[in-house]
């Protein structure tokens, strides 16, 4: 009975000629509502819907509403194909590689204009991370679940071989070295190299090494590919000597293989494969033996450079009304935090980008309880800053990484290093070309 004498009240004052109030204070307290497209599964969807709700519930003002979208490369298309327009999501996740194709879209804002308005502070997050997410020192969008390339390996394996645990930065030859002797112990390959061209441009910027021209195209728009060098040929040249050493095990390039070479890590099936660090909980939750992380490898003689940021960020559509930009800062200041990234990290293995989670308790007892966990944060901080670690800006970056994905996958299969590393390079100009041409850079 008491719920309904608002509506009461307010049928009696129109009957009365008096103008009811009620709905405009009904509409007035509703929070405002912030669509958030992302792109996570499994226990990373888990722990960004918990981020999502702690914010809900830490205030009255908005709402944060997170909505799968597919796969990184579904949804993009889903979202350019409504960006500017009122369907857009406020916030939109989308992985490293759509980086120079989003900035240029027309249908996002950057991330600077709603950062210096409500002064956030971005000396507090990693200036690794920072860096690949900046265009011209302005930064586009803000950085969240980013990881790198690790090296991992079967401790218990590489002691039942007679092999001493992998150095912190080991070579190629190093890793090789223990592919055979792993072969020789069990008759059977057990080293994986998967032909990925995110592994091959991490494998390039530790070499300080760009991928393409004018300072892989953050000096001024790339024109062409640069791998085509000595650095990509001892890249291939490694790939090669253990395909002809028959120490690797073949997953293919399909779009089930990084799960299956995983599988067959924590499984037993081989024992050395290079992977993100964001697949190290999956890992040591699945794997019945000492797990081994290392830093990338890298040719002997050759300093380790360091690693480009994988992963993903978060970006803010274009158009949206100044409540909804305030409401999406206020979700990304407290999705940052220090304490939110910390449970992040360790919920799902990707780094927190905030310097100062590495001070709460959260993510220093994170480190004692998985001391892998500390070996990507390491590898990141001793990187270099440079332009081969900030990573290449290109919108045919998709094309670029099946281009060297093919090369890797024909070398393996016998093919000649250096005619695959040419044609891997000829098709990634042609493609930068075409794709510079229809976006009029």
């Amino acid at each position: 009975m008491f719920k309904n004498i608002a509506k009461y009240s307010a049928l009696l004052a129109i009957g009365a000629g008096v103008a009811a109030p009620v709905t405009t204070v009904d509409a007035a307290s509703k929070p405002e509502k912030i669509v958030f497209w992302h792109s996570m599964t499994g226990q990373n969807q888990k722990s960004i819907e918990r981020i999502v709700k702690d914010f809900n519930n830490s205030q009255k003002d908005y709402e944060v509403v997170p909505e799968f979208q597919g796969q990184y490369v579904e949804a993009l298309p889903k979202f350019l194909s409504v960006g500017g327009s009122k369907k857009a999501p406020d916030l939109f996740q989308s992985n490293e590689i759509s980086t120079k194709q989003l900035a240029s879209s027309g249908m996002i804002e950057p991330m600077e204009t709603i950062t210096k308005k409500y002064k956030y502070d971005i000396n507090d997050i990693q200036e690794n991370i920072l860096d690949y997410y900046k265009i011209d020192g302005k930064l586009y969008s803000m950085p969240f679940n980013s990881s790198a390339p690790v090296l991992y390996y079967n401790k218990d394996a590489f002691k039942k071989a007679g092999i001493d645990e992998l150095p912190k930065s080991p070579t190629y030859e190093q890793v090789t070295d223990a592919a055979k002797k792993l072969k020789d112990d069990t008759g059977k390959a057990r080293l994986s190299i998967l032909p990925y061209g995110w592994s091959f441009e991490e494998l390039l910027a530790n070499q300080n090494q760009t991928l393409v021209n004018n300072d892989n195209g953050r000096k001024k728009t790339a024109t062409k590919s640069t791998f085509n060098n000595e650095a990509g040929k001892k890249i291939l040249n490694w790939v090669k000597t253990n395909a002809d050493a028959k120490t690797l095990v073949d997953y293919g390039t399909g779009a089930n293989a990084g799960d299956n070479e995983i599988a067959g890590f924590t499984s037993g099936q081989v024992d050395m494969f290079m992977n993100s660090s964001a697949s190290l909980g999956d890992i040591q939750k699945n794997a019945k033996f000492d797990v081994g992380v290392t830093y990338l490898p890298r040719p002997e003689g050759t300093d380790a450079n360091g690693v480009a940021i994988g992963g993903a960020s978060i970006w803010l559509s274009k158009g949206k009304s100044t409540n909804a930009q305030k409401g999406s800062y206020e979700f990304l200041k407290f999705a940052t935090s220090p304490e939110e990234q910390a449970k992040w990290a360790k919920d799902t293995g990707y780094f927190a980008i905030n310097k100062k989670s590495y001070d709460t308790d959260t993510m220093k007892d994170a480190f004692k309880e998985t001391p892998n966990l500390k070996v990507a944060v390491d590898q990141l901080n001793d990187s270099k800053r440079n332009p081969a670690t900030a990573g290449a800006l290109i919108t045919a970056m998709p094309k670029e990484r099946v281009n060297t994905q093919n090369a890797m996958e024909n070398v393996i299969n016998g093919k000649d290093v250096n005619s695959e590393l040419e044609k891997a390079a000829k098709q990634t100009d042609d493609d930068i070309k075409a794709a510079n041409e229809q976006s009029g850079e």
